[in-house]
């Protein structure tokens, strides 16, 4: 696991020197904190007589071959030169097969068998790699550089091209060191953030810098870039399987995956939070070591967010070496630390858990298993059932339509995580709006009439026609065909998992330089759980059957039946005490950098109701705190 950067250039204007190149991996060294390296090829010359300039700067978290596998990576001639991040899980059985072909190997690492399936396979080796990767890659005998990202996107890749050069980097910081690249922001981006709470590929928050979507390869050759799908998963295919079938073969793929995870020359544990997709990893891992593993969860305060004991229930029951974290966060003292790490505005209060997580447990080992990924793939979800109950009642009668609905909405909002009444609020806001965009309710931080009230004259002309909606409806045409709830997983997957969930547990993980391995993403894993019939996983109220089939005697019965609680931290509290002094200071100040966008009256308004209890805007207050904050910070 590391930090990769880079940039190619066809202008000696343009040209990354050794100075610059080493402040671009500086940028990165929380990624990466082992080990350096850097290589710079000035003067190459392509086919056309036109010169070019390399460079590929690399940070090193040692997990594989600790004692070797240097990067920047060649090949037996050094033609081809590589960074690479993440992990190649299938390492082994590729290196054989290599070594079959005549390839010679110096490393013991898993990054070679990619330089050398490259000389036998060309682009197409990226479908023959199962892992988690962001790749950069040098073909000196092609003048042509390669970027590649896993097909979830669970490690990312960002880069900008102005025609004349293209620089690359696993955060955006890496950019930032280079002077002209993230220096424009975009109305789009802001209006895009406070719809889903992120910034969705391809775009950034920067004018002219992208992000290269999940399952994607991009090349620049003589001078031209082109980016390429090479993840041939079809979201339309359903397969009929029996549900003994199904249960087989999910026990199968899933007891490989985790082996697979479980390679390392370093400590490794298993993050164990008390809920499904955590506790049967913890399971599948325990069963396939010789001593216990170690596991991780963290505790809070506040009862409605501390999930400890049904951890210390599933720990006991698997004989883990369990270890419980106790923090009080504070927000006015992490929101800091986040802004600067997340690079562009991030909103997923959820991250605040996952930093002190990662913090504490990176002081114990180097690597930990991960449960995301098991509610998009098994239904897990409450909005998919509120999507699902929301499609019977549409059918049944118009209920939609039925007087005094619109009363529900003018009722005082509670401050508990889980209150029923804001759950009734979003099912009846969204009834009569079409599927995808009942969807998008369930998501989206401001709905549009919202955003419409807080942004300003100014700011509304300089946003573009399009809406925030058509990056989600996008995703959503792309499953045409399969019911609604597996329309919405499959929607979150390609979307909410990639741009949300995958970036927090990069970013907050890789802070303190901590591999995190999500065994259910594994894309074998990701096609099989798509293509079932949605009976075999969700029925009713109830989703994750099929995992309680597979599954149900590995752990605890109970923990497949109690309420789902998140991962979350008493954010409506937080604005009502702790961060209202932060608020007052900074969003409601003369000085706002918030102000050119938005009406102040608005925000006086939001921040007003919450505090007087009338509404519970704390996820929006989070999310305009942390916009004021990122521009504090990056502009």
């Amino acid at each position: 696991m590391c930090g990769i950067t880079g940039a190619v250039w066809l202008d000696e204007r343009a040209a990354i020197d050794a100075p610059l190149l080493t402040r671009m991996t500086d940028a990165i060294m929380h990624r990466g904190p082992d080990d350096d390296g850097h290589w710079i090829d000035p003067r190459q010359v392509d086919g056309q007589g036109r010169n070019y300039g390399v460079a590929l700067g690399f940070r090193r978290l040692s997990i594989i071959d600790v004692a070797g596998a240097a990067q920047p990576m060649g090949n037996e001639d050094g033609s081809l030169q590589m960074v690479f991040n993440g992990e190649i899980y299938n390492y082994k059985t590729l290196r054989r097969r290599l070594e079959g072909n005549g390839h010679r190997f110096k490393t013991d690492g898993d990054g070679e068998t990619i330089v050398h399936l490259y000389e036998d396979l060309g682009t197409g080796c990226f479908a023959e790699l199962n892992g988690m990767f962001a790749i950069g890659l040098w073909d000196q005998r092609r003048s042509r550089l390669i970027l590649a990202r896993d097909r979830i996107g669970q490690k990312p890749v960002y880069y900008a091209f102005d025609g004349q050069r293209l620089v690359f980097g696993s955060e955006l910081k890496c950019l930032a060191a280079v002077e002209g690249v993230c220096e424009e922001l975009d109305p789009a981006a802001i209006d895009e953030f406070l719809t889903y709470q992120y910034v969705p590929y391809p775009g950034t928050i920067w004018k002219g810098v992208r992000k290269l979507p999940p399952g994607h390869y991009l090349v620049l050759e003589k001078g031209n870039l082109s980016v390429h799908k090479y993840w041939d998963f079809d979201p339309t295919l359903e397969r009929p399987v029996s549900r003994d079938q199904a249960v087989e073969r999910l026990r199968e793929l899933l007891t490989d995956s985790v082996r697979y995870r479980l390679q390392s020359d370093v400590p490794l544990g298993s993050f164990l939070s008390g809920g499904i997709d955590s506790s049967l990893i913890t399971a599948l891992a325990a069963a396939q070591r010789d001593e216990p593993i170690r596991t991780f969860s963290i505790g809070f305060p506040v009862a409605d967010f501390d999930e400890t004991e049904h951890a210390a229930k599933v720990a006991a029951h698997l004989g883990t070496d369990h270890q419980r974290f106790e923090v009080d966060p504070s927000g006015a003292e992490i929101i800091e630390k986040l802004v600067w790490h997340f690079d562009e505005p991030f909103g997923d209060s959820s991250a605040v858990p996952t930093w002190y997580l990662s913090e504490l447990t990176r002081r114990e080992v180097t690597v930990a298993l991960s449960g995301d990924g098991g509610d998009e793939l098994f239904a897990g979800y409450e909005r998919y059932r509120a999507l699902w109950l929301s499609v019977r009642l549409r059918r049944m009668f118009p209920i939609h339509r039925m007087p005094g609905i619109g009363l529900v909405q003018r009722l005082p909002d509670s401050n508990k995580q889980y209150s029923l009444l804001r759950r009734a609020k979003r099912f009846f806001e969204a009834l009569e709006q079409p599927e995808a965009r009942r969807y998008l309710n369930w998501l989206q931080i401001f709905p549009e009439r919202m955003r419409a009230d807080l942004y300003s004259d100014d700011f509304v002309q300089q946003l573009p026609g399009e809406d925030p909606f058509e990056f989600l409806d996008t995703v959503w045409q792309q499953s045409e065909g399969r019911d609604v709830v597996t329309r919405a997983s499959i929607t979150d997957l390609l979307s909410y998992l990639p741009c949300d969930l995958c970036t927090k547990v990069d970013v907050a993980s890789m802070a303190h330089a901590l591999e995190v391995r999500q065994p259910m993403l594994d894309h074998r894993v990701v096609e099989f759980a798509s293509s079932l019939p949605v009976g075999l996983k969700f029925r009713g109220k109830r989703g994750k059957l099929l995992l309680e089939d597979a599954f149900g005697e590995l752990i605890p019965r109970s923990i497949f039946h109690r309420r789902k609680m998140g991962f979350g931290i008493p954010i409506g509290k937080w604005f009502r005490e702790e961060l209202k002094p932060m608020v007052h200071d900074t969003l409601l100040a003369d000085n706002a950098k918030i102000g050119p966008f938005f009406n102040r009256e608005s925000v006086e308004r939001l921040v007003g109701q919450h505090e007087r209890m009338e509404n519970n805007h704390g996820y929006r207050l989070w999310n305009l705190l942390i916009l004021e904050q990122w521009l504090r910070r990056w502009t």
